[in-house]
């Protein structure tokens, strides 16, 4: 069994409800690295050694912090705990054989990772910093909604890629809740209008694809954009229920 980590590069960012988000420092960091490589298993070890400098310290700092945390939450040694995925790709945690009932997901941006958790719902989370895309004018016919399309080509410069990154963030972390990868195309539905005019926080539905209801939070920075999706027990009204 590892010992507590001396240098924790996680922290407590936000709670929504039942849902706990954390931040993860993915800056460089060697000492950070190597006690985070201590985590992983052989698995993940042959992961890390397939990948350029850059992703394999993303990888391994976010791993060792979500490893640490569903320790601590389920109650069990690291070398107990392993992952596996749905038929979609979407990972569980699975301890001593037995799928586990904590729902989380992952998301980092360069040098920001986010991790969120939940005994009582699925869960989606994205982050991206809000740096320039060379094809944005592409990206936003791809993926967003034609209301979105509209209201993306009436903003210029900084209130053009600022709006454009909340809405992606949102649709992803609502893709990663679902699970489903690419079975659904994003740019067939649409961010409820309130959210795309400034509140940060609203239910939504997904029409023809899924009968449960999500709850969407906009839990940006000035440092990144990022978003959290969570389902929504029947019967509740609100995300932060």
């Amino acid at each position: 069994m590892l010992a507590p980590v001396a240098d924790v590069w996680w922290r407590p960012f936000s709670i929504a409800g039942e849902v706990a988000i954390l931040y993860v420092d993915l800056t460089l960091d060697p000492a950070r690295e190597a006690e985070a490589f201590a985590w992983l298993d052989e698995r993940e070890r042959l992961c890390w050694e397939r990948y350029l400098p850059g992703p394999r310290r993303r990888f391994s700092l976010c791993r060792a912090a979500l490893r640490a945390t569903l320790c601590d939450q389920l109650d069990c040694r690291n070398d107990q705990l392993s992952f596996s995925a749905s038929r979609h790709g979407k990972p569980f945690a699975v301890v001593q054989g037995a799928q586990s009932s904590l729902n989380f997901n992952v998301s980092h941006s360069n040098n920001h990772g986010l991790i969120a958790c939940s005994f009582d719902r699925r869960v989606g989370v994205d982050i991206e910093e809000r740096s320039p895309k060379h094809n944005i004018a592409g990206l936003i016919e791809a993926v967003m909604g034609l209301e979105e399309q509209a209201e993306l080509a009436a903003r210029k410069g900084e209130a053009k890629l600022h709006l454009f990154y909340r809405l992606w963030t949102l649709k992803e972390a609502l893709v990663k809740g679902l699970g489903t990868g690419f079975a659904i195309d994003v740019s067939r539905f649409q961010i409820p209008p309130e959210m795309r005019y400034g509140d940060t926080a609203g239910l939504f539905k997904i029409p023809h694809f899924s009968s449960a209801t999500w709850g969407l939070k906009d839990i940006g920075s000035e440092k990144f954009a990022a978003a959290l999706a969570c389902e929504v027990p029947s019967g509740s009204c609100s995300l932060m229920n």
